[in-house]
């Protein structure tokens, strides 16, 4: 069996004086897409940026496609996408990825390929800031492609998009995904979860289960995931 994606072990963080992410250990299978989900402000996106080497941690490891979380040789293998699009706005969509391809040394190649797979075409010559919020937040996914990352860690990525356009970006990940890619995908939305391969529920700065969508509803009895992580709560708050 090969090693996971990511393995995190008894992970603490503490911001502010008080610890968020409280002992976290899980692992993320190679070319799985995963969802992190869980309600906002659960520690979903201090998980994240643990694992992409951008926080400060208290305690733990994070292995991250066989390398420690931050190392210098994983900038070019990971690519991760903010709940905020980290693109320029008073720059066009080709500009942009123009700037993103030369800070990772590719060519024109990926350019159109990045933009292909997100489905931009025709909208090269757009400023940034004169596109909608989801074409931002696939503006955003493109440069995060552009390096062909083994690992995909997106933040809220469908967040505030209508369901056609987040039914759009789902089946780019898939497709990402059956290409050999591995996503950590969060999302506060419960129906997502359905898309995933296997799902991390979190809640406090704590995992209540790593499961397959088929694995929580036979362990809860419900077909429905939402009900199913209100009765995992239920269950943990009984206890």
């Amino acid at each position: 069996m090969s090693r996971p994606a990511i393995s995190v072990s008894e992970l603490r963080v503490e911001r502010g004086g008080r610890e968020v992410l409280h002992g976290l250990s899980l692992d993320v299978a190679r070319g799985s897409v995963t969802g992190l989900l869980g309600p906002s402000g659960c520690g979903k996106s201090t998980l994240m940026r643990s694992i992409v080497g951008v926080q400060i941690v208290a305690g733990g490891g994070i292995e991250v496609l066989g390398e420690a979380a931050g190392s210098t040789g994983l900038r070019s293998r990971v690519g991760y996408v903010t709940q905020a699009p980290s693109v320029y706005s008073d720059l066009t969509v080709e500009e942009n990825l123009r700037y993103f391809a030369a800070v990772v040394d590719v060519g024109e190649e990926r350019i159109a390929a990045a933009v292909s797979t997100v489905s931009l075409g025709g909208f090269e010559r757009r400023l940034v800031g004169s596109l909608s919020g989801g074409q931002r937040s696939r503006v955003s996914l493109a440069t995060a492609l552009l390096g062909e990352p083994e690992l995909l860690v997106l933040d809220e990525p469908t967040v505030g998009l209508d369901p056609v356009l987040r039914a759009e970006l789902w089946t780019t990940f898939r497709g990402l995904a059956r290409a050999g890619t591995t996503l950590l995908v969060s999302s506060h939305v419960m129906d997502e979860a359905r898309e995933c391969d296997e799902l991390l529920l979190m809640r406090d700065g704590a995992l209540l289960t790593h499961a397959t969508p088929a694995e929580l509803r036979e362990e809860t009895g419900e077909q429905d995931l939402g009900s199913a992580f209100l009765a995992l709560i239920e269950r943990e708050e009984g206890r």
